[in-house]
């Protein structure tokens, strides 16, 4: 066999020990290989999606781990994206099972979020807005690199071992996960119009307020444009505050 081959082999029956013990290694010092490098996974799939395993037996999670660790070809060696891998592999390889919530991919995507959140890079370009509103008018406004917009059709910020929905929640669920000014993470719930302003935002670097305005006349024409334009002030002004939106200058 050659080296290339013996390497393989090493690295399947590290993935999968129902295979063949590779040739000339002592079975004993393969279980200390193997478990060393599945506790690592393990390890950063559980910290990371700590409300998903709570709702597993220990046996059952464990099993939906080694499913990931076996037959998942992870992309990147950064230990921080194992979190991001096993989302990608729940979403386009696992066949789920009865012992399964429903509300899975969501609740998994869910906490990733607060992870993608926590560890996100402040833009040198985005500064925090100390002005009032009179003067918010004026600059560019983005939303921060250290905030995400999400949708969930089950009420996902309230699942637990004893809240487990059989069913999607009548209406959508809308969140912001960002890092306050205190760089701790942090969920709000949205209402369908803050989370439509949040996502129009995130689409460019920046938006100047005027044009926002005008956006908000022409998609929600049903309303006053002098409502909209003063429920825009103090939602920028809440947002603001909050670390979500910020005020772009480019360098």
């Amino acid at each position: 066999m050659s080296f290339v081959d013996v390497q393989q082999n090493f690295m399947d029956y590290i993935k999968d020990p129902s295979l063949s013990l590779p040739d000339g290694i002592e079975a004993r010092r393969m279980k200390i290989y193997r478990e060393l490098f599945f506790n690592n996974i393990d390890g950063f799939v559980s910290n990371a999606f700590p409300v998903l395993k709570s709702l597993y037996a220990e046996q059952d999670w464990l099993k939906l781990v080694q499913n990931f660790f076996a037959n998942h070809d992870c992309k990147t060696p950064i230990f921080i994206e194992i979190a991001q891998e096993f989302l990608v592999f729940l979403q386009t390889q696992y066949q789920t099972t009865e012992q399964d919530p429903p509300f899975m991919l969501e609740l998994a995507h869910y906490e990733w979020l607060e992870l993608v959140v926590a560890v996100a890079q402040d833009d040198p370009n985005q500064q925090l807005i100390e002005t009032g509103w009179q003067e918010i008018t004026q600059i560019k406004l983005c939303v921060s690199t250290t905030a995400q917009i999400a949708q969930y059709a089950f009420d996902v910020q309230h699942i637990s071992p004893s809240h487990q929905p059989s069913e999607p929640s009548d209406n959508p669920q809308f969140f912001c996960i960002y890092r306050d000014v205190g760089e701790e993470v942090v969920f709000l719930q949205l209402n369908p119009l803050t989370a439509q302003v949040l996502a129009y935002m995130a689409q460019y670097n920046y938006v100047d307020y005027e044009v926002l305005i005008d956006w908000l006349v022409t998609t929600y024409a049903q309303i006053e444009p002098d409502a909209l334009r003063q429920g825009c002030q103090q939602l920028l002004m809440d947002l603001s505050s909050k670390g979500i939106i910020k005020q772009f200058i480019e360098q």
